[in-house]
């Protein structure tokens, strides 16, 4: 039985990160894409260290197999990523979980994230099934905006 280890994300494997980002089923942005988005892997590491982007990095048989991160100040989930191999065995879950957990504890008691629209999408039904609830809005990238409300 593989070996999961779950752990905070840390700036010095941001170039892991962009990487893995470009290799998700759905969704996937590459290094040079991420780039023209203004996110590199100084950058992203940057806000890793100042503190603003807090993640949960998940490591099977110690390689990065997904992550999840989020923007202290705002309460966004900014990106849930995972590895084909590692999706439908409760990792994203626990990832986006740990990172609820994190924000709320840093006082927010609404989150939200930008999602597909399309309903066939993973994310689509992921989201919305652990209680994150459409707001009615889109963001930059025309994804609908889902938000959770802590009770």
């Amino acid at each position: 039985m593989p070996k999961l280890s779950f752990s905070p994300g840390r700036a010095e494997h941001t170039p892991a990160y962009i990487d893995l980002r470009g290799k998700t089923r759905q969704n996937a942005i590459d290094q040079q894409r991420l780039a023209e988005l203004g996110i590199t892997a100084a950058s992203w590491g940057e806000m890793i260290a100042s503190g603003n982007l807090p993640g949960q990095v998940c490591h099977q048989d110690g390689k990065l197999i997904g992550y999840c991160f989020g923007d202290r100040e705002s309460g966004e989930i900014v990106v849930l990523a995972l590895l084909p191999q590692a999706e439908g065995l409760g990792i994203g879950k626990a990832l986006l979980e740990r990172m609820m957990a994190e924000l709320q504890a840093a006082g927010h008691t609404r989150l939200f994230l930008g999602c597909s629209s399309v309903p066939q999408s993973r994310s689509y039904g992921f989201y919305r099934h652990l209680g994150w609830k459409p707001t009615g809005e889109t963001d930059q990238y025309g994804d609908e905006v889902l938000e959770y409300l802590f009770t």
